[in-house]
């Protein structure tokens, strides 16, 4: 079988359809700056950290042959495609932890008042033309804390295969919650242990009536995926590294089959 990027596709030994030809990926957001204050009696003085937190999924995604380019928040602020033709060179676009905002307000918008493309119709054309969405959970995806990553009502929304509150969608699990896999044998759990570690925590989304939910915690989507158009999205509600995915998560061995399989999937790679 040959595939619409001209490569051939093979059957895998659990009967999966994997295409082998290069594989990129468009991975955005997982970073932020720490400015902090320490107050010592009278005095203060203050100190600023930039971290990233995306590094356990950006290894899991290369060991597996991905192609990763990397756009930390404040880069995909003006970086991120501002067409469908840009991001055709990518088979699948990763975001986590990174709001809505800043994909919508360039700074040449925000600062200098120039109309330019609307980044999340564009996403969401790029997906209906065949791209591959996955969205991550975290304080500042779907509609994260105090609602402030915003994605409900968005172009971006009407991609994903889960609908959004309209409030802040946090669910805190600080004692852990297991998840249950509800379709084992879905393709984006080929190769991926039966029991997962628990989780800290997730985001709250309801599933589509046309989406197959693979993975619940507490009964809420976990991991589910659809069709929309001719390209593929999946959603995994809760983190990709600390807190929520804590450390027994990220070092599991199914970590890095579970995202091969999501990115694969998404870019329409797994039947």
């Amino acid at each position: 079988m040959r595939t619409r990027g001209g490569g051939l596709a093979s059957p895998s030994r659990q009967g999966r359809v994997e295409i082998n030809i290069m594989k990129r990926t468009l991975f955005v957001g997982e970073s932020w700056t720490v400015h902090s204050i320490h107050q010592k009696g009278f005095d203060s003085f203050t100190t600023t950290e930039y971290q990233e937190g995306g590094g356990w999924l950006h290894a899991a995604l290369e060991s597996g042959g991905w192609e990763v380019t990397y756009q930390p928040a404040h880069v995909a602020a003006t970086h991120f495609p501002s067409s469908v033709e840009e991001l055709r060179q990518y088979d699948c676009v990763i975001l986590s932890d990174i709001g809505a905002n800043t994909l919508l307000l360039h700074p040449d918008t925000f600062v200098r008042g120039k109309a330019l493309p609307d980044r999340l119709q564009v996403l969401h054309d790029w997906v209906v033309a065949g791209g591959g969405l996955v969205m991550v959970g975290g304080y500042l995806s779907f509609q994260g804390i105090d609602g402030k990553a915003r994605f409900a009502g968005t172009p971006v929304e009407r991609a994903l295969p889960v609908t959004l509150l309209d409030h802040d969608d946090r669910a805190e699990r600080p004692a852990g919650v297991a998840p249950l896999v509800r379709l084992p044998d879905h393709p984006l759990v080929a190769d991926v242990p039966a029991e997962w570690p628990s989780l800290l925590g997730y985001n709250v989304v309801a599933a589509r009536p046309e989406a197959e939910v693979i993975a619940t915690v507490d009964d809420a989507p976990l991991l589910a995926a659809w069709s929309h158009g001719q390209g593929r999205a999946v959603a995994f509600t809760s983190d990709c590294g600390p807190h929520w995915a804590p450390q027994s998560f990220v070092g599991w061995d199914g970590y890095a089959p579970m995202w091969q399989n999501i990115a694969s999937w998404a870019a329409s790679r797994l039947g």
